[in-house]
């Protein structure tokens, strides 16, 4: 292993330092990109019902309008598209320009497209929904960007003792977005209902949604550029992270200065050992060479592979809120129900589910993460995934008939909350820690942009794939699907896979990010130290 002393001192420094300030405006910092990440992807599925109401109404018809399958697929999905895209080509581009440069442009670009798809115009329904498809894929492609470099950022900024909980307290404010999310619909549809009184669609179709229902949503998608703008400032103050300076860039001065000024001590720079350790045969291999594959290609696996498998089990859990919310009667029949009382009732609904579900988990894992580690967590939340997803589907029947419906929403709350608590967590941490300086950013966007695949395949495919095996009952404009039950086997199968597949990744709590990446050892090889890569085998810990 590699002694303390054998690290550069700015660096030794980062990983001894007691916890300051600093951390935390690191991670407010880059946690609203998180949160607004969250808000974004969230508050989407709370107007797509405004949306088919307003654009896609029949008022012949007995039933008040709802996006075409196509459509709502579009809507949804186009962000992700982006996402998976831009977590490809910011996380390289962190790598080659450095984190803080490329943070900026994320930022911006997220700003600009929240306020344009609030502004997105048209003659014709399909032209208000292309072009708000226009800007989401933008958007989600901003967002994607921030995916490695917020990651890269907090584990390059933070000390080695709690530098899980810091990185997964960035992944946290996810639930704060999606929170607010919740709550800003809440208000701004309650003010709108009470300014604007509407009977319910089956007592006047046309007069159940006002004209004044079109701001509402356009308001909403709106402030998601709120949080991200007032970050801005401070995100561009933020000195360039040490370990990028001095290892990529290879600028043992200005590392040393601006970890000074950080930390308020004096750090001295050390050129040469930097250039030694720079220099060490092993510190110098590209990503698609025989050395990567050997030292981490298992490594990159493992991070990808389960990242992928979690998201198609978390994203797909969407889908069965709308389910569940009717049978429990939290959502009464659309035609029941004025447009805007109804986005008042759905986003009450989540807004509950994300109290009770979601937010716990998160912080849960930044309380334990550093006691019992990334690897007992990961597969504690894959394992529990699992026996909650088949306690869901073998009595399917018996939740589906009511008065059993309240376990049903416990046992539902509980999957989420041993998916936060868990692999949709620790996915995001491992990524950042275990990977060579240089290709840090790029490792953690190739696994993020294997998750939102897998977000992709969740959402979509399983939308199609838990209607009913009935055609005629399935809902309108869809095929016939192998229905929830079976698709709910389909996931326990999947969270089994991660379980075994958490295997190949390495335990790093605890341990430098240069231990973990093997940089230390290959600066004492060329010193004739004689230290080796850490083989995933030797860091292993459950």
């Amino acid at each position: 292993m590699a002694r303390g002393g054998d690290n550069l001192q700015v660096l030794s420094a980062l990983d001894a330092a007691k916890t300051q300030w600093y951390h935390f405006t690191a991670i407010i910092v880059a946690g609203m990109g998180f949160f607004t990440d969250a808000y974004d992807l969230f508050c989407i599925s709370l107007v797509t019902k405004l949306l088919g109401r307003i654009y896609y109404t029949d008022t012949t018809k007995p039933d008040p309008g709802s996006l075409p399958p196509n459509v709502a697929a579009a809507v949804n999905g186009v962000a992700f598209c982006g996402t998976l895209a831009g977590q490809l080509f910011f996380g390289w581009l962190g790598d080659k320009l450095g984190r803080k440069s490329v943070y900026g442009m994320t930022l911006m670009l997220m700003v600009i497209c929240s306020i344009a798809s609030g502004l997105s115009f048209g003659h014709t329904p399909t032209g208000v929904m292309a072009t708000l498809c226009f800007f989401r894929f933008w958007l989600g492609f901003g967002i994607g960007g921030d995916y490695p470099l917020s990651a890269t950022i907090m584990s390059e900024y933070a000390n080695k003792r709690t530098r899980g909980a810091f990185i997964a307290a960035v992944f946290a404010m996810q639930g704060f977005g999606i929170l607010a999310g919740g709550i800003v619909t809440l208000i701004i549809s309650a003010a709108f209902r009470a300014g604007y009184p509407a009977p319910a669609y089956q007592d006047n179709a046309a007069a159940s949604t006002v004209s004044q229902a079109d701001f509402v949503w356009r308001i909403i998608l709106m402030l998601g550029a709120m949080p991200a703008l007032l970050t801005y400032y401070w995100r561009m103050k933020m000195p360039e992270t040490a370990r990028y300076t001095a290892l990529v860039a290879k600028n043992a001065k200005q590392a040393a200065a601006d970890m000074s000024k950080v930390l308020q001590t004096e750090i001295v720079d050390e050129q040469e050992k930097l250039d030694e350790m720079v220099t060490a045969a092993g510190n110098n291999f590209g990503l698609f060479s025989r050395e990567f594959a050997r030292r981490h290609g298992l490594h990159l696996l493992g991070t990808a592979s389960t990242w992928f498998l979690l998201d198609i089990a978390f994203y797909s859990q969407n889908l069965f809120q709308k389910d569940i919310f009717t049978s429990i009667n939290w959502i009464p029949k659309a035609k029941t129900m004025s447009a805007l009382e109804e986005v008042f009732r759905i986003s009450r609904a989540q807004t509950l589910i994300a109290l009770c579900g979601t937010v716990p988990g998160y912080w849960f894992t930044v309380a334990l993460i550093d006691v019992v580690g990334r690897f007992a967590i990961q597969l504690l939340g894959f394992f529990m995934m699992t026996v909650f997803m088949l306690g869901l589907a073998i009595p399917y029947h018996h939740w589906t008939t009511p008065g059993n419906h309240i376990g049903f929403v416990v046992m539902y709350a509980f999957t989420f909350f041993f998916a936060n608590f868990g692999p949709n967590s620790t996915t995001f941490i491992v990524p950042a820690e275990i990977f060579p300086a240089r290709l840090r950013s790029t490792c953690h966007g190739i696994s993020a942009a294997a998750g939102k695949a897998g977000a992709i395949i969740g959402a979509f495919g399983f939308l199609y794939a838990a209607q009913n095996q009935d055609k005629s009952k399935a809902d309108h404009g869809y095929p016939a699907g192998i229905g929830v039950r079976n698709s709910l086997f389909v996931l326990a199968g999947v969270n089994m896979l991660g379980f075994v597949l958490t295997f190949l990744v390495p335990e790093s709590k605890g341990k430098s990010l240069e231990e973990m990446s093997g940089e230390a050892e290959d600066s004492e090889e060329a010193a004739g130290g004689g230290g080796r890569a850490v083989r995933p085998s030797e860091t292993q810990m459950v």
